[in-house]
């Protein structure tokens, strides 16, 4: 996961680096998972045929030509674009089905557990794409820190490939697997999916909370910029992405906490709570941009903590759910229609800032983190329809 975060630690420099406009820099960020979700269904697929650790393999030497390549050749809109791209393609290849190959492997009550710190990793990952740029860069350039965080994927590939042994699939050897529209999107799999309503609910759960995950994770070190630019003397003590690092680090046993919490008061009351309490700690957050560094800090993590909470409780219950026969197809969708939700996120948040004001309008960051979080505050009136319809 290193590079998964390098361009928003350094969006603001970019950003003025090249002219950008904030709905540019924002569709930059986006893009990633456009990479992701044009191949997951791929990707997750395949492993009901093909040995897990190969399409990991092949996932991690995309990535690693998505970071080394924009250090080494981005110099725009349209080079950004594209091995941003092309990071996606590489996450897509290994996050997935990553998954896939730790659930195939374990199974009955520790299953949900092992699944929760699985996602929980996830936020280990960002935090060290936020911390290594904002650390490198300063010293060595953006372009070395892209370069640098390549190693990354290239370390976790060798790691499973190398390090876990095989399980067989339900493929014989004798047989080649097919890569067809149907394998791409195995539309007749998915609606079996979704005619579960287990399934159905933890799959659009997870969209909404994709987007306002990955947009408030992609505008972090703007935002900081601008609550810094309001504090005068007294602002932060450390730089912007080192904080976002720490912040996003201190994240991760919210998921972890939030999945056990989820096994004790029931997985939907506890979505739901967490989902209203992040979309208004980001309001919050926006409205006390100007307060002091050590308030703003505590509701950064605050938030940070409460966006991840239900995210492996969304995981775990989608992982649950699902017919084992099916599996594979409904992790690509869940994928695939929540990552929908995470390529939205930095564009919708960008493209807020532009509308209300720009990145210096105090009133537009209201926005912005309004439109992240219009989803999960409407969940719960979503969820009574719902299950009133059914």
């Amino acid at each position: 996961m290193l590079g998964s975060f390098t361009y928003a630690a350094l969006l603001p420099e970019l950003r003025d680096l090249w002219g950008l406009s904030n709905s540019e820099a924002g569709v930059i960020g986006g893009v990633f998972f456009a990479g992701y979700i044009g191949t997951v269904s791929l990707w997750t697929a395949l492993t009901d045929r093909v040995d897990g650790r190969r399409i990991y393999a092949i996932g991690s030497a995309f990535a690693v030509l998505g970071s080394a390549g924009f250090g080494l050749l981005a110099d725009g809109l349209v080079s950004a674009i594209v091995f941003q791209v092309l990071l996606g393609v590489g996450i897509a290849g290994t996050y997935m089905p990553g998954l896939r190959l730790l659930s195939d492997r374990i199974s009955g009550p520790l299953q949900s557990r092992y699944v929760a710190s699985y996602t929980a990793f996830f936020g280990i990952g960002t935090a060290l794409s936020y911390a290594i740029p904002g650390f490198m860069a300063p010293v060595w350039g953006w372009r070395a820190a892209f370069v640098f965080v390549a190693v990354g994927p290239l370390i976790a590939g060798l790691l499973v490939f190398l390090g876990l042994s095989h399980k067989g699939n339900h493929q014989k050897k004798s047989e080649k697997p097919r890569v067809s529209l149907e394998t791409l999107f195995p539309v007749r799999a998915w609606r079996r999916v979704l005619a579960d309503r287990a399934c159905a609910g933890y799959t659009l759960g997870y969209a909404v909370h994709c987007l306002e995950l990955f947009g408030s994770r992609a505008w972090m070190v703007a935002f900081l910029a601008f609550s810094t630019s309001l504090h005068g003397g007294s602002s932060f003590p450390w730089p912007a992405a080192a904080i976002a690092a720490f912040v996003n680090l201190f994240a991760v046993p919210a998921s972890i906490f939030g999945n056990e919490l989820a096994l004790r008061i029931g997985r939907r009351r506890w979505i739901l709570i967490a989902m209203v309490a992040s979309g208004s700690t980001g309001l919050l957050l926006a409205l006390g941009a100007a307060w002091h560094w050590t308030i703003v800090m505590a509701i950064l993590i605050a938030y940070s903590m409460l966006v991840m909470a239900e995210s492996g409780t969304l995981t775990a219950g989608l992982v649950a759910a699902a017919p084992a026969d099916l599996r594979g197809s409904a992790m690509g969708l869940y994928s695939l229609i929540g990552f929908g939700g995470g390529m939205l996120g930095p564009v919708v948040f960008g493209a807020a800032l532009d509308a209300a004001g720009g990145a210096a309008s105090w009133t537009a960051w209201i926005v912005g983190y309004a439109a992240i979080g219009a989803g999960v505050l409407v969940a719960p009136l979503a969820v009574r329809r719902f299950g009133r319809a059914a």
